[in-house]
């Protein structure tokens, strides 16, 4: 798989689960585990996540049934007073935009509406990388998450 392919399929597979309010939940595949699943072609998307207000989970990332690309991330909640619907139901909406010119991990490098900001910082390539990602309201920091993964050999 070339790494446009890559790109094209994890932006279509962004746009068909999590980041989508309407998208359906795949069955749970561990104990208290939220799962998304998405194909095309010989391709398969699936994430696992667990928890709400603060979560952990991975994304992984098939070709014929053989695990290649993934990430994992941990994500919270650090002001108590913020609404989880509130700040998640804006993570979704950064979650839905084009990545633009960074690597097509979460959202784009900044995201913002009416009160709310997004911002998205990733290191590396597709190959390899880290990154965070910060929600502010009203320019103060109230979400964070921490991300990593690259390909699997």
């Amino acid at each position: 798989i070339t790494t446009q392919e890559l790109v094209d399929f994890l932006e279509a597979a962004n746009q068909s689960t999590y980041a989508n309010k309407a998208a359906e939940k795949a069955p749970a595949t561990r104990l208290a585990s939220e799962d998304y699943h998405y194909e095309q072609d010989n391709l398969i998307y699936h994430d696992t996540y667990f928890g709400g207000r603060d979560f952990i989970g991975g994304e992984t990332v098939y070709k014929d049934k053989v695990p290649f690309w993934g990430m994992n991330y941990y994500g919270y909640i650090l002001d108590m007073e913020v609404a989880e619907n509130d700040v998640y139901d804006f993570l979704r909406a950064a979650l839905m935009c084009e990545p633009g010119d960074i690597i097509p991990i979460r959202g784009p490098k900044s995201f913002d509406q009416d009160v709310w900001g997004y911002r998205n910082n990733p290191q590396g390539d597709l190959a390899r990388f880290t990154g965070t990602e910060d929600i502010f309201l009203n320019q103060t920091l109230v979400y964070r998450a921490d991300y990593h993964g690259g390909f699997i050999r």
